[in-house]
């Protein structure tokens, strides 16, 4: 069982959609071209398109297992005094006086171009638990790194 955002549940339901109203149609079609142009022991394209059809029914059957077993994270349980998941997080590098935001989401959900941040990762784990101005040191592959929280947010 994984947890997930609305937004990310969302976002699975919909390439689900797609890959069936879309993908598996075209598939169809592929191989009912190759079926038509004859003897299918030597069709390489009837090969190909059997190939793909068999991985497409397995990422959708993936899909759907995942959407069957998602659990949604309650944020309205969630303490917003604390850094937690789904908490916006403002942190200052005390080596270097930067500040950064973050937003901690599900490991499946990360993206840090977006500021999304998997709670697996080391920074998050760092500070996952606490407070406004607590100071945390977080060992990243370029060595440890001392941060000051700044601010937590949690957008309910």
């Amino acid at each position: 069982m994984k947890y997930y955002t609305l937004e990310g549940l969302n976002k699975l339901k919909s390439e689900l959609e797609h890959l069936m109203s879309v993908e598996r149609p075209g598939i169809s079609q592929a191989i009912a071209e190759a079926r038509d142009k004859g003897d299918l022991s030597e069709n390489a394209e009837y090969d190909a398109a059997k190939n793909a059809q068999g991985m497409l029914e397995l990422k959708i059957s993936k899909l759907q297992d995942t959407i069957r077993n998602a659990r949604i994270i309650d944020e309205s349980k969630l303490d917003s005094t604390k850094v937690l998941i789904l908490s916006t997080v403002q942190i200052k590098n005390l080596l270097n006086e930067s500040i950064q935001t973050y937003t901690l989401v599900p490991e499946n959900e990360a993206d840090i171009r977006k500021g999304k941040l998997s709670v697996s990762s080391p920074i998050a784990q760092g500070l996952l638990g606490k407070i406004i101005g607590d100071h945390v040191e977080v060992t990243v592959p370029a060595g440890k790194i001392p941060f000051e929280i700044v601010s937590i947010k949690r957008e309910i």
